[in-house]
Formats: C-alpha cells, structure tokens, sequence
C-alpha cells in the first residue's frame, strides 16, 4: 500500500520546481492531484510529462476566492472530496532596498504569498471537514523565520504565512484538519536564479549562489524532491499527531 492510496491533493503553484516535484511525489504515493496555476500552457507541458490517470489540473488564480473554491469544487467532482491542500503557489518580488519599491509589486507579493493561502483555506476546510479532515501544507520559507535586506516584502508574507499556519491549526483542530508550514532555504528552483540575478545586480556580487551556498552549513541548495519528500510526510498519517509546526528544512541555515 502506498503512503497516500485513494487520497485527493491539490497542490498550487504546481508546474514550479517544488510543486511539480510534490505532485510526482504524490502521484507515486497513490494520491489522486488536482494541479492549480496561472498559465495554462505550463500546465499543459507538466501534465503531458508526467502523463498520468490519476492527475488533472486547473487554471486559476490564488489571489481569487473565486478561483480557490472552483478548484475545490473540481477536486470533488472528479475525485470525490479532498484530503490534502499544499498552499505552494508563491512569487519573489523584486530585490530593492524599503525606499525603493514599487507599491504594486508590494501588493502583489502579499497578495500571492499571504493572501493566496488564507483564500485556499477558506476554501478547503469545508471539503476536508467532510472527510473527516485532513492535511494542509503551506509553503513558507527560511525567510517566514529571519529577516533579510532588500526583500521586506517577501519576508513579510512569508512571516505572515507561519502565522496563518499556527492560527488555522488551532482553529481547525476540533474538526482533525492539520496545518503545517515548511520552510526550506534556497532550492535548485527557477525562483532562487531570479533572486541571485537580483542580489548580483544590486550588490554587484559576482556568484550570489555562491554566496547564499556559504550560508548553509551542509554547503548546498535543496533539491526540490527533497521538499517534497517531507510535505508528503506532513500529508500522510505518519505524522497525525503533528499540526500548528514551523518544519525548516534548511541544511541548517538557521541552526
């Protein structure tokens, strides 16, 4: 029997490198995936590589309550409820000093990061409660946990994420929903080339992997199955006692 036989998942941000690895993973594990995103075409292009029965996605956009609650009603009408929301779907926003950036980008990362995950679970804690509940996943980040310059924005919303996720754990305890966050450090994702190219045009820094690598005491980016690995334990019922914890994953980053 695989880890999460006959579960439904819907994972958001999916066709990124954390979300596409966790909907392999899951996949493998005997979930049925409901993959939500913004574009289309990257959703066409992951669906056909991974090529499977039991996967589907929707077109939508986190920030909508709308579009949450079609992806939820999709979830049950294909696959008959829901048991796991992985709030993955995240952006980086730009990489400037506080005085210097733009208020709509500011929006638009909290909208997304912060946002995005309530609205999720607006939307899906009905459906878990009518399975009986259920696993949430959020995506933080090392940055939800310190601070850093020049990314105020982001660092904001993904503090705001951990504080969404202890809230809901202790609001959705009585119905056995489980709301976890993961905070992983720089991962081998498209996401991380955007915030080295940033830090290197501000900073004039030559190899800024290089640089966010000599933070990490086990000297590496995380690979995005590595991620995954554990928001699958945080899934699954190996970890049913767990809820309202901030999971770093982080090669000891913050030790």
């Amino acid at each position: 029997m695989t880890r999460l036989e006959d579960k439904v998942a819907i994972i958001t941000g999916a066709t990124g490198g954390i979300g596409k690895a966790a909907t392999e993973l899951f996949l493998k594990e005997g979930a049925n995936v409901l993959m939500v995103d913004l574009n289309e075409d990257d959703l066409v292009e992951v669906s056909k590589e991974i090529n499977s029965n039991k996967l589907s996605y929707f077109q939508g956009d986190v920030t909508l309550l709308s579009d949450n609650q079609k992806a939820v009603d999709l979830a049950k009408e294909r696959y008959g409820g829901l048991d796991i929301f992985i709030a993955n779907a995240g952006v980086a926003g730009e990489i400037l000093p506080i005085t210097e950036y733009d208020e709509k980008t500011f929006d638009r990362v909290m909208e997304v990061n912060a946002k995005g995950p309530f609205l999720g679970l607006k939307a899906a804690i009905p459906a878990l409660s009518e399975r009986g509940g259920g696993s949430v996943v959020i995506t933080s980040s090392v940055a939800g946990l310190t601070g850093a310059s020049l990314l105020s924005p982001y660092v904001m919303s993904k503090h705001a994420v951990v504080g969404l996720t202890k809230s809901a754990a202790r609001e959705c305890a009585e119905m056995n929903i489980r709301v976890n966050s993961v905070n992983p450090s720089p991962v081998e994702t498209k996401m991380m080339r955007i915030l080295e190219d940033g830090i290197s045009e501000v900073n004039g820094e030559e190899n800024a992997k290089e640089a966010f690598e000599g933070q990490i005491p086990l000297g590496r980016y995380a690979d995005a199955s590595e991620i995954a690995k554990l928001m699958l334990f945080l899934s699954g019922d190996e970890s049913e006692f767990i809820t309202g914890s901030v999971h770093t994953i982080d090669g000891g980053f913050t030790a």
